[in-house]
């Protein structure tokens, strides 16, 4: 897929309501930039997940095993981790008229899910992001889209195949403004997705590589459902290269240290590492 973070600006004051009454408000909470650290982009650019130890699954091209290369599934995307179980997101060639889910258990086994494209749905499979409830697996095309997908979780909803097999999309995320080139999303709780996105054009958001934030008017159920969009800050493009662009991929919210982290590969030369900036709320 592509590439890419940033910090924001500290929290605001009380303010004064009416002539004749005023109250403090509390700031609304800002992500703050906590950290910095660095994986191999061979093995580690492409995105990561947060393990229930705290530890980090990374994935990147050299994350592929050979028995899926061989079967053309050349990309892998930005992963996740739901009740011990890893979601990965998988595409082919340019020409490919399906893309995949590779589902592994806690006990190392695989199973392979390939969803046949629908009508004017991209080859694109960017990421993928399981509903805090295990239910419900969402992903995202490239480009300029105004949805996501959803899909019946592998082997945690019932109503997807028992050990692999074709699956359908169950419905989508309908977003009340366009996006650009999503490269990873994570449930931050039930109805808030937080995303990472390499549009760096500002002409959807004001920020270069923006990270956005995604509202749903509901917990995703399997139905239509629709999603607020806002964009929180940039990412940082920060490095000692300066010749060629920077790429934001990846993004994970560990629920249990509240750490938001974001992927951004450096450019040129220096593109053999990938920045892990890690953000809290503040």
């Amino acid at each position: 897929m592509k590439r890419q973070l940033l910090s924001v600006a500290g929290v605001l004051g009380a303010f004064t309501l009416g002539a004749s009454t005023s109250a403090a408000v509390a700031a609304e909470p800002v992500w703050t930039e906590t950290g910095t650290s660095y994986v191999d982009t061979l093995s580690g650019g492409q995105g990561l997940a947060s393990r229930a130890d705290g530890s980090l699954l990374h994935r990147g091209l050299a994350s592929i095993p050979l028995g899926l290369r061989i079967k053309g599934w050349n990309h892998v995307g930005d992963p996740d981790i739901a009740r011990g179980y890893v979601f990965d997101a998988y595409q082919g060639p340019d020409t490919a008229t399906s893309k995949m889910f590779a589902v592994t258990t806690p006990a190392g086994k695989r199973s392979e899910y390939v969803h046949p494209l629908d009508p004017g749905e991209k080859l694109n499979n960017s990421f993928a992001t399981v509903s805090p409830d295990g239910q419900w697996l969402v992903s995202g095309e490239w480009g300029d889209q105004n949805r996501l997908q959803v899909f019946p979780a592998p082997l945690l909803n019932p109503s997807a195949p028992p050990a692999g097999g074709p699956l359908p999309q169950a419905g989508q995320i309908t977003l009340d403004r366009p996006v650009r080139d999503i490269q990873g999303c994570d449930f931050v709780d039930d109805t808030r997705l937080l995303c990472a996105s390499d549009d760096s054009s500002r002409a959807l958001f004001p920020e270069d590589r923006p990270l956005l934030q995604v509202d749903l008017e509901r917990t995703v159920d399997g139905g239509p459902v629709t999603g607020h969009v806002t964009s929180l800050l940039a990412l940082p493009q920060r490095g000692l290269c300066t010749d060629g662009t920077y790429e934001a991929e990846g993004v994970d919210y560990d629920t249990a240290s509240g750490t938001l982290r974001a992927e951004v590969v450096q450019p040129g030369v220096c593109a053999v590492a990938t920045s892990v900036y890690a953000y809290r709320l503040r």
